[in-house]
């Protein structure tokens, strides 16, 4: 994974698109077989409805069972108005990145880079993209392992100790957290040997599919348990300053919980495109059905959990539900098979990302070792920072806010401004410019809370149990 995150590694990379995107390749007879052998440009037959599963598998995660924590810190009015704000904003933005895929005749942006560079220019367009996507993407699959963990041992607690169903807080057995982190590692050593997007497509439907299962079970449980005896819809009972900083990872979860942006170019890559049927058409499609799948998952879940829980509501909701036993152990195992297939998601654009740099600039010939071994590094290197720092809400406020409010919610907006140029104060200036300051104050406000939450619970978390 180190070999990914050097700067003089960046370097190569930014150095290497310049060679190929504004010179041409240096060696354009082995180029198309090069790309063929990538991970996002490797096969591009998928069907219209990949795109449906692929950006729910890329959505709907760990930041659904968030949520109703969110709620707590803001209340019903706020509440709804950040939910429905943010699902309008983040669909706006998402169909401004399908519709600049295919924006110059001839020529496809397959990756999140690439569309930065037309925007911004060669290398100052990777500077700016490709950063935050590397924190996005590894920070996506580190939150996904500390969640993959969390699920498995309460699916082990459910399971062996009965009593753990009413005590979420109890020890069962000597397995400490960072155990049941490696133990979920474990299977990514083989999956991410899958090579390209559309070899991951089952897994991909696999996690859909449970993403929706367990969304429904996160809110129908508590709805059919009825409010807890309990309950208190003001704001939690703390300190200013810690309701302050609550409110802003609180923001930071929401930017979390809507972000999909960054594959969504390299999920389009995937669709084969003609001039008479372009690839947004069958892109876009998917991306309508799979906000409505995101709609039906996280306005219930949200409000269902705030409304039977209150400002009592823990950061996982799943993990404040005590019965049925046997349905909530369920609902885990769904979570640890969601992320499964949402940590492959994430992880193949940086795949893509290391390969192109090994292959391409530093010219070691693409093959099977080489895959193994650049993607068991990075497998690896996800799982040690998650034993390292398992703080599950605060890791969603902190790359919520720094990560994805940028590439989600004003990254596009910038990008529409410079590349379409639309007359100032039109409706189209107006919605950019608006997004752009709402996604800034969030960035801004959502990592200061995460960040602080992290140190908050780190001084009092017992590393590597």
């Amino acid at each position: 994974m180190s070999i990914s995150l050097t700067k003089s590694n960046l370097r190569y990379f930014f150095e290497l698109q310049d060679e190929n995107d504004v010179d041409g390749p240096r060696h354009p007879g082995t180029i198309k077989n090069v790309d063929d052998w990538l991970p996002v440009t490797g096969s591009r037959n998928a069907k219209w409805w990949y795109s449906t599963f692929h950006n729910v598998t890329a959505m709907v995660g760990a930041g659904v069972l968030s949520l109703p924590s969110a709620m707590a810190y803001f209340g019903w009015g706020f509440g709804t108005v950040v939910l429905v704000g943010s699902w309008c904003i983040t669909l706006y933005t998402l169909w401004q990145m399908v519709e600049m895929h295919e924006m110059v005749p001839g020529k496809r942006f397959d990756r999140y880079h690439e569309l930065g560079q037309q925007a911004f220019g060669p290398r100052l367009g990777l500077w700016i993209v490709v950063p935050q996507q590397l924190i996005v993407e590894v920070g996506v699959d580190i939150v996904y392992m500390v969640t993959g963990g969390d699920s498995l041992q309460k699916f082990h607690n459910l399971i062996k100790c009965p009593s753990s169903a009413s005590n979420p807080d109890e020890h069962c057995g000597h397995i400490g957290k960072s155990a049941w982190i490696i133990i979920f590692a474990s299977q990514h050593f083989l999956l991410a040997q899958l090579p390209n997007f559309n070899s991951i497509a089952g897994v991909s439907l696999a996690a859909a599919v449970m993403s929706l299962s367990y969304s429904t079970i996160a809110w129908a449980a508590p709805l059919a348990q009825g409010r807890a005896a309990v309950h208190d819809y003001g704001l939690p009972d703390k300190t200013t300053a810690t309701l302050v900083f609550g409110v802003f990872n609180a923001l930071g979860n929401v930017a979390f919980a809507y972000a999909g942006h960054n594959v969504v170019l390299e999920i389009q890559a995937t669709i084969p495109s003609t001039p008479e049927r372009p690839s947004k058409i069958a892109m876009w499609r998917g991306v309508v059905l799979a906000y409505i799948v995101v709609a039906a998952c996280y306005f219930p879940v949200a409000i269902v959990g705030y409304w039977a829980f209150g400002n009592t509501v823990k950061d996982n909701v799943l993990l404040q539900l005590g019965k049925p036993r046997w349905l909530i152990a369920m609902a885990n195992f769904m979570v640890v098979i969601h992320v499964t297939g949402s940590y492959q998601l994430y992880a193949m654009p940086v795949f893509d990302m290391i390969e192109t740099v090994l292959v391409k600039k530093m010219h070691i010939p693409p093959s099977a070792p080489l895959r193994v071994v650049v993607r068991c590094l990075y497998v690896a290197f996800t799982a040690f920072v998650a034993c390292t720092l398992p703080f599950f809400g605060a890791l969603l406020g902190f790359l919520g806010g720094f990560a994805f409010a940028p590439t989600t919610y004003f990254l596009p907006c910038i990008m529409w401004l410079v590349i379409y140029k639309p007359k100032r104060f039109s409706l189209s200036w107006c919605a950019n410019w608006v997004c752009i300051v709402i996604g800034v104050l969030l960035m801004l406000v959502s990592s200061i809370g995460g960040l602080r939450n992290i140190i908050v619970s780190a001084s009092t978390y017992k590393f590597y149990q």
